[in-house]
């Protein structure tokens, strides 16, 4: 093991602001400990990663010995850390195969701190909004899943408590769920509090197929805006005016606005970056279906955001996470229903993918993605736009990273169906589409054709007026539309684009149009220029 010394990790912190509003500033003095995040049971990130650990001295130069149960001992030296007078150590592990439980023991001139039932397997950072902090106990099976958990005990939890700060923080302002080890209490706490619903079964899943110890974070924030998990260069890259961080009305315990820019990056997620970690999964985008400006940029503030957290996660792990670790999430699913609304959702599903329809792609690197709009849930207790099934969310986003996370490619042919070409054939007046899966059809409706002159460069636009294009037949790869009683030949009208489940809320229950026959998941919205 060796001693890491960051320091250029800690920099342009406004130390002054800092004291000011939080009162840990220049002046603030930490017994010795290891920072928040570190505790009795956790998962730190096994091999051929490298993890560090760190925590606070009561004086700079002070001499701290770690040592870990059969792995050896090492000596650092505590230093002044990003707050002046607030002395910190830290120790980079060696690279430990997935397995334990390990005894972790730091020790200096003030005495001797631990972690025990420690294990080394794959750490999972899981965040976003309410449809990520929506819990065990909301979900569907609650019960179930609650009493399931004494079979995972390598699985380990921990949950950030809500928070904000105008400025960054480098540890965490609070901890609602310390790491602990999966229990019906555990995983089962009231709702909105612990345990992340998604979280957790994305983890149980992927535990049952990788066989080793799965660490979670749950750091979400119920009604939030992508602008406030983001450092404010993304927001300046992405041209985000600035929104307020300090509200007489928030709704933080800190006076902080929640969704000001960079309030939750600074307080929820920067924190972490000291630590190795493997992936992210992300739950978000409800929250930016309006004003439009939010909305419109989401396809720039989203990926942009996924690229800042790569860059300074690498860094701040002094290089052991993957500068293009997997980064996982969820399709916004449905809200309303019966409501035929065509903005909003659909543009944010859109956006969600950098505007390409599928994951991962040129922008959007490493990344997966679990469709939901097939999964209404209508009469949810807690409003439709939190609808209850994340199993079948879950079980989507487990397999797309299975194949895209951990390279187990035979997975990728479990996702939904995308099109691969477009033929149109003028004199049939049919459109032919074909889907790089073998499809199972459910619905013949769903696609929608808009036309324009034949002499026309146009392309489609929000004033574009769409018709319902119904399928007339399909095989094992393709369907076929019939558009000739939407652009007419007699008016000079030709194909100009077609969509996809292009609603708020496409489709009942698992009853769109498009299906991979051989795993039930549904093919994802798409717009598509195709002018003949």
């Amino acid at each position: 093991m060796e001693s890491v010394v960051w320091k250029f990790i800690w920099t342009a912190v406004n130390v002054a602001a800092l004291a000011v509003y939080s009162g840990r500033g220049t002046t603030a003095q930490r017994p010795f400990a290891f920072a928040s995040y570190y505790g009795n049971h956790m998962v730190l990130q096994q091999a051929p990663q490298r993890t560090i650990i760190w925590g606070y001295a009561a004086k700079p130069g002070e001499t701290i010995t770690l040592s870990i149960s059969g792995k050896g001992e090492v000596n650092t030296t505590s230093f002044n850390g990003p707050m002046a007078t607030t002395p910190v150590w830290s120790v980079q592990l060696p690279a430990i195969a997935a397995g334990g439980p390990y005894n972790i023991t730091a020790t200096s001139s003030e005495g001797s701190i631990g972690l025990t039932d420690v294990l080394f397997g794959d750490v999972w950072i899981c965040s976003g909004q309410s449809n990520m902090q929506f819990t065990v106990s909301m979900g569907f099976n609650a019960t179930e899943e609650e009493l399931d958990a004494f079979n995972h005990p390598n699985i380990r939890v921990f949950t950030v408590a809500l928070g904000g700060s105008p400025f960054e923080e480098y540890d965490l302002l609070g901890i609602s769920e310390p790491w602990s080890v999966p229990s019906p209490e555990t995983i089962g706490g009231p709702a909105w509090s612990y345990f992340s619903d998604v979280c957790w079964l994305y983890g149980k899943y992927l535990s049952s197929h990788l066989k080793y110890p799965i660490g979670l974070i749950a750091t979400s924030y119920e009604g939030t805006r992508v602008e406030a998990w983001s450092a404010p260069n993304v927001l300046k890259q992405c041209d985000v005016y600035d929104v307020s961080a300090i509200s007489d009305d928030a709704g933080d315990v800190s006076g902080v606005n929640p969704n000001a820019d960079s309030v939750l990056w600074n307080a929820m997620m920067r924190p972490f970056l000291n630590m190795t970690i493997y992936g992210v999964i992300w739950y978000q985008g409800e929250s930016n279906d309006k004003p439009p400006s939010s909305m419109n940029r989401y396809n720039c503030t989203f990926p942009a955001m996924i690229d800042d957290w790569r860059d300074r996660f690498h860094h701040g792990s002094v290089g052991q996470t993957n500068p293009l670790f997997p980064f996982g999430f969820v399709q916004l699913a449905p809200r309303r229903d019966n409501v035929v609304s065509t903005t909003g959702f659909t543009d944010i599903r859109w956006h969600q993918t950098a505007d390409y329809g599928y994951v991962p792609n040129a922008r959007m690197k490493n990344t997966f993605m679990a469709v939901a709009m097939d999964l209404p849930d209508f009469s949810s207790p807690w409003q439709s736009i939190h609808p209850r099934d994340k199993q079948d969310v879950s079980m989507r986003l487990c397999t797309a990273g299975l194949a895209v996370a951990y390279n187990q490619t035979h997975y990728s042919t479990l996702n939904g169906p995308y099109p691969s070409h477009f033929t149109i054939l003028a004199q049939e007046e049919t459109v032919q589409i074909t889907y790089d899966k073998v499809l199972e059809i459910r619905s013949k409706s769903g696609f929608e054709v808009t036309c324009v002159k034949s002499d026309s460069s146009s392309r489609p636009d929000d004033n574009s007026v769409w018709f319902p294009m119904p399928i007339t037949s399909h095989d094992n790869t393709s369907v076929t539309l019939n558009y000739s009683q939407l652009c007419l030949r007699s008016r000079h009208m030709v194909v100009s684009a077609i969509r996809y489940a292009w609603r708020e809320s496409p489709c009942p229950f698992k009853q769109c149009a498009v299906y991979n026959k051989d795993s039930g998941y549904p093919g994802p919205p798409f717009i598509r220029h195709v002018k003949q």
